[in-house]
């Protein structure tokens, strides 16, 4: 009998979809509860200042209002994921535009806005840092008193000599370039809901929560008590995209305590200028890149420095900051390489997690950097490309061998520039084009270390336990955040014990009952969850064959599952799955098991950036087709070629989907997204104002799925999540360059940049 594939590898429906289109789904906002109040927050008036007087007598003689709470009543006012220094309240000083000062609970939405507004604060105006070049002055006061200056941190790399590569160099470019905060946008904004005293529990949390965990790390920290007396139940979410992880641990923490302090269920949920106002945004870079190179195209020497905007908090900046250091020299063998890249302290909002982690920023520069040394070496973009890139054996800047998977960046490039028709086109838009409206063409490639490396413990946990009927519940660590992990797992249950999709149910995220699985995050679930998953099916398979071997006096090696029975090599049917299981039931056999995936060991030398920061890489290639208005400065994305190793395609439309959504998220922070900050006051807090792609504004995507499969994966499964967007904003800006003239080196490419962008120079070179 064979042993193809029955559901991995296939197109399958969501098992959450039925809910979602139906509107039976409950999100955070919808849930209720008997005696439930509404929590509000008073948010400070400046970005910088120092807390006075807080007077709440008003507030606290409204009527409706059953709690008004401060800094001082909050049990443990700092927490952080890495650093613990954000502020549940703020107590003495106001760091940044979005901090609370005091929380109001009332027994309705309209009379805690209105009690918000009745607590008088006396602010003493501070001076502010809103540039984190500002900020790394060694004569700048620090903003956090504890410290003696700005840094976040600082993480080195080094490869080689420099120097020496520089001094060999026939080329050297030195360019500098820059990129924005950008906001989350996700539909959903923020909501929790949190009961106390609820099923043994001190308190129990239910929300839009990207990382229960987390979420339940914070809390628990805020309210110092036992990480079992508080319990994260994750509900449906309208989208994170990274956003939804300190920002709801913020959330949960200040509900909770309101919680416990009027003993009644606390509801909180953000409008849309609160959330856009409070939550942290992609972290803005500055980037200074040195490239030396010979006549022929061949690289020598790299030299970085990329200095990130932390805001007011630590957050995410030392992983984010981290992962920009690896892939700062993108996906090239340059023997010599010096890189450093910063996080500083500002006033201004406060920086984290967003799809692609660090990456974006600098693929912009150093994919943009690729074209403009190609054209100061007059060669095409891809054959400069094509003669530096890494191939199977590849030393990296960090000193790692490729040399336990397929590096698959020569066939993702070949199969994008196929698609797209790359090099006709690239010939055609090099022509002088008649009026206004002129067309380019341009390319970025990328590599993308999958999971979280060296950033963290890297392992993942699934129980799966069969009914008696020979159905499943599946219980995950990690989350579905809307990325379709939950039909992804439940296909490669389904394909390792043979039974139909509709026998298993993949139950929320509940940190009593899952296992703590990290966070959902850098692209890590389908590979680390999903071998967990893989495991515990595999466990529960070996059980099911003793029964079988014990019944029907078989052997166990030559056991197929398949079509929901269990057949003999030969194909001669043996039991249907379900009545092998109530056979194990009736004899007393435990049907529940623990899978558990540990990611291979990794190293990093903190002080010279050398090691294997990941056990294993992605690698993509998209493609960008562009028509500018040369008149306006309008920018037309018509067609985008997105080629993506996955590994293995556990659902393809599924995969599909992520490169749509990639593909879009990443030409809206090319040409129009930008969270516009003045001295730490945000400009537009709401979409009339803050500009994301409409339909309108899609382009024609070629998604490619590429399958390379993967030692490590699950049926070979990498990761796709986060790599369709990190290319397309390069990709696009070499496009606009072809079709200008003009050399854009910041984001985003609105109408005024393209208007007076800079002429594409031949300078630098020596």
């Amino acid at each position: 009998m064979s042993n193809e594939n029955k559901t991995v590898n296939k197109s399958v429906k969501r098992v959450d979809a039925y809910e979602k289109v139906t509107g039976r789904a409950k999100f955070g906002a919808d849930f209720e509860f008997a005696g439930m109040l509404y929590g509000k927050v008073l948010r400070t008036q400046y970005p910088h200042a120092r807390i006075v007087n807080i007077n709440t007598e008003k507030a606290v003689s409204h009527p409706e209002v059953e709690a008004v709470l401060t800094a001082d009543e909050i049990p443990n006012n700092e927490f952080g994921v890495i650093i613990e220094n954000q502020q549940v309240l703020a107590k003495e000083k106001a760091m940044y535009i979005g901090d609370g000062i005091a929380l109001v609970a009332a027994r309705t939405k309209k009379a805690a806005e209105e009690a918000v507004k009745l607590i008088e604060v006396e602010y003493e105006e501070l001076p502010g840092i809103y540039d984190p070049l500002e900020a790394r002055k060694p004569d700048t006061d620090s903003l956090h008193d504890e410290l003696d200056n700005n840094q976040v941190i600082h993480h080195p790399l080094r490869k080689g000599d420099v120097k020496k590569g520089f001094a060999k160099a026939d080329v050297i470019l030195e360019r500098e370039y820059s990129t924005q905060f950008i906001e989350h946008s996700y539909l959903e904004p923020e909501a929790v809901v949190v009961v106390p005293h609820e099923k043994n529990c001190l308190v129990s949390v239910y929300g839009s929560i990207q990382n229960p965990y987390a979420t339940r790390d914070a809390v628990a920290s805020v309210l110092e008590t036992n990480l079992n007396n508080v319990r994260v139940t994750q509900n449906n979410m309208g989208g994170s995209f990274g956003g939804k992880d300190e920002n709801i641990s913020s959330m949960a923490a200040r509900a909770a305590v309101l919680a416990l302090e009027t003993d009644q269920p606390i509801k909180m949920v953000n409008s849309r200028e609160e959330s856009i106002i409070e939550s942290y945004k992609r972290h803005p870079y500055n980037l200074k890149y040195k490239v030396g190179a010979t006549e022929d195209g061949k690289l020598l020497a790299m030299e970085i420095e990329a200095v990130a905007d932390s805001g007011a908090y630590a957050c995410q900046t030392p992983f984010v900051t981290w992962r920009s250091v690896v892939q700062a020299t993108g996906p090239y063998e340059i023997p010599n390489v010096k890189t450093d890249t910063y996080g500083f302290y500002t006033n201004n909002v406060y920086t984290g997690a967003m799809r692609g982690y660090g990456s974006p920023p600098t693929i912009f520069a150093q994919e943009s950097l690729m074209e403009e040394l190609a054209a100061e070496l007059n060669m095409a973009p891809d054959k400069l490309r094509h003669k530096n890139m890494y191939r199977n054996n590849s030393v990296t800047a960090s000193g790692q061998k490729l040399d336990n998977h397929e590096v698959s960046l020569d066939e993702v490039m070949s199969k994008a520039m196929e698609a797209i028709n790359y090099k006709e086109k690239l010939a055609k838009y090099n022509k002088q084009q008649k009026g206004d409206k002129k067309r380019g063409i341009g390319m970025a490639i990328s590599f993308r270390g999958v999971s979280l490396g060296a950033e963290g413990v890297d392992a993942a946990g699934a129980i799966v336990s069969i009914q008696k009927d020979g159905s499943l519940i599946i219980h995950g660590g990690l989350a579905e955040n809307g990325q379709g992990l939950k039909t992804v797992f439940s296909q490669i249950a389904a394909e390792e014990l043979g039974i139909n999709m509709d026998k298993i149910n993949y139950m929320e995220v509940d940190t009593s009952i899952a296992p703590e699985s990290g966070s959902t995050v850098a692209s890590r679930s389908t590979l680390v969850g999903g071998n967990a998953v893989k495991n515990a099916a595999a466990k529960l398979k070996t059980i099911i064959k003793e029964v079988v071997v014990n019944k029907y006096d078989v052997e166990a090696d030559n056991l197929i599952f398949r079509d929901d029975h269990i057949y003999t090599e030969d194909g001669n049917e043996i039991v249907s799955f379900k009545e092998i299981i109530n056979t194990a039931y009736n004899e007393g056999v435990f049907l529940s098991a623990y899978g558990w995936y540990q990611s291979p060991e990794i190293s990093w030398d903190e002080e010279t950036g050398q090691g294997s920061p990941y056990f294993t890489y992605v690698y993509g290639c998209q493609i960008a087709e562009v028509e500018v208005d040369t008149g306006t400065g309008e920018i037309d994305v018509l067609n985008m070629a997105a080629a993506h190793d996955v590994g293995k395609a556990i659902n393809p439309a599924n995969v599909n989907g992520q490169i749509y959504g990639g593909v879009v998220m990443g030409m809206g922070h090319c040409v129009m997204e930008e969270l516009e900050t003045d001295n730490g006051y945000i400009k537009n807090t709401n979409f009339d104002d803050y500009l994301i792609p409409t339909a309108k504004d899609i382009p024609d995507i070629e998604p490619i799925i590429v399958e390379n499969p993967d030692p490590n994966g699950p049926h070979g499964a990498k990761a796709v999540g986060e790599p369709t967007l990190e290319l397309g904003s390069a990709a696009i800006n070499n496009a606009v360059a072809q079709a200008t003239g003009k050399r854009l080196r910041d984001l985003p490419l609105n109408l005024e940049r393209v208007l007076i962008g800079r002429s594409l120079s031949k300078g630098g070179s020596k």
